[in-house]
């Protein structure tokens, strides 16, 4: 849309939308079917996963995992992007697996390669689990 703004060495995957005055800094890695609300910033070397939607007007300073929301200042964790994911076609087995590995790496007491473990070992193994683990192990710049 306007004033988006995309700076050098950056990778924006298909079916992505960024809105109204969008700032992507250096090596930013934003991923499929993603949505950026307007006015957001985003910090060099950041990814966003696949299926997230951010919230307009929040500063993305670390990473946001695929197929969630994000909102709030500072950016954090608001749910799993279900609307999105439901009219993208995700089963609501997929849907509650998502929610499921979510809850252990957020909203548990563990911290989060503990959080993967167990997510490893008491979760289905589907393609987005595997994506989330995935993504979340692959972290440079650490989780919102």
């Amino acid at each position: 849309m306007a004033y988006v703004h995309v700076a050098h060495d950056c990778i924006i995957r298909d079916k992505t939308i960024l809105a109204n005055g969008v700032q992507l800094a250096g090596h930013v890695s934003i991923g499929y079917n993603v949505t950026i609300g307007g006015m957001t910033p985003i910090h060099q070397f950041c990814n966003v996963g696949d299926h997230a939607f951010v919230g307009g007007g929040y500063r993305v300073v670390q990473d946001v995992p695929p197929y969630i929301l994000a909102t709030g200042e500072p950016l954090k964790f608001a749910g799993v992007n279900n609307v999105g994911l439901r009219r993208r076609g995700f089963s609501a087995e997929s849907r509650l697996n998502i929610k499921r590995a979510y809850k252990k790496i957020f909203y548990s007491n563990m911290n989060t390669s503990d959080a993967i473990e167990n997510i490893k070992s008491d979760i289905k193994q589907t393609d987005e689990v595997k994506k989330i683990i995935k993504f979340v192990e692959n972290s440079d710049r650490g989780l919102i």
